[in-house]
């Protein structure tokens, strides 16, 4: 059956519509990979800081743009509670564990929300890309938020992307919303690295795997699409334990299964762009 064209709104279309502007890079980075999903609650977030420290290991230098205004998660994931410095003209990014990061979350309290409307949200993506003082990075990763709204426009319309990779739970409700997300990269012309499926099962103490939200749909979407299916990432409680203390599971344990995953990704990454 002939794909269905992802349904845009006529906001969208205007974007859409005329000459295309041209493409800025990231000033002070060389690649730009975008962790996409269009769903919430999938592990964007703990992929990003997790491919982004498993990255540093394999001596690549590495920064991370959170890019979810209304949610950030990077801030405590790292476990970043300063404020970044100015000189008046640009931000410098906060470093930890040796990687360069910017985040709403820094500039705002906590439990603060972001009532922002739609132009903000664009303005606020504007100074982060474009007005921060990244500084010789091989990669910068972007945690995207969920949804295809203003922020996923925003950086495929006028920002360089190098690539996205999509994260997914094999749940059918999930891949509901990351195949509207493949079709609006399709038609923005960002090209997708790739699928991967996270927390796809847990292994139980008797050595069973158990598909707790199912099994094998990121792979048939991504085959579906004529995707590359990446791999899967079992669901480990060390994982959110230790992005809850702000230092994530590949710089707290290198040698734990779910660590070693990240760097097999990390080296396909690598092997991507270098």
């Amino acid at each position: 059956m002939p794909k269905e064209k992802p349904e845009l709104s006529d906001a969208m279309r205007k974007k859409m519509s005329g000459k295309r502007p041209e493409k800025n890079a990231i000033q002070g980075t060389k690649f730009t990979i975008a962790i996409s999903s269009a769903k919430g609650g999938v592990g964007k977030s703990t992929f990003a800081t997790n491919i982004a420290l498993a990255l540093k290991q394999i001596n690549l230098k590495v920064g991370i743009l959170d890019a979810d205004i209304y949610g950030p998660s990077i801030p405590k994931m790292l476990g970043i509670n300063e404020k970044p410095k100015s000189d008046g003209q640009k931000l410098e990014p906060v470093t930890k564990f040796d990687i360069q990061c910017m985040s709403i979350g820094f500039l705002t309290d906590q439990e603060t929300p972001m009532i922002w409307r739609g132009p903000m949200v664009t303005s606020a993506i504007k100074s982060f890309t474009q007005k921060v003082n990244w500084r010789d990075l091989d990669i910068i990763i972007v945690d995207m938020p969920p949804g295809t709204g203003d922020t996923q426009l925003t950086f495929a319309q006028e920002i360089k992307i190098d690539g996205v990779i999509i994260i997914s739970t094999p749940q059918e409700v999930a891949l509901l919303d990351v195949k509207r997300g493949i079709k609006m990269f399709e038609k923005l012309n960002v090209k997708i690295l790739g699928l991967i499926d996270n927390m796809c099962h847990f292994i139980g103490d008797d050595g069973k795997k158990y598909p707790i939200f199912g099994e094998g749909g990121v792979k048939k979407t991504a085959e579906e699409f004529s995707k590359e299916f990446l791999g899967e990432i079992p669901i480990n409680p060390e994982v959110g334990k230790t992005g809850d203390q702000g230092k994530p599971i590949v710089e707290n344990n290198p040698e734990n299964e779910i660590s070693k995953i990240y760097l097999n990704f990390a080296k396909k990454i690598k092997a991507t762009f270098f």
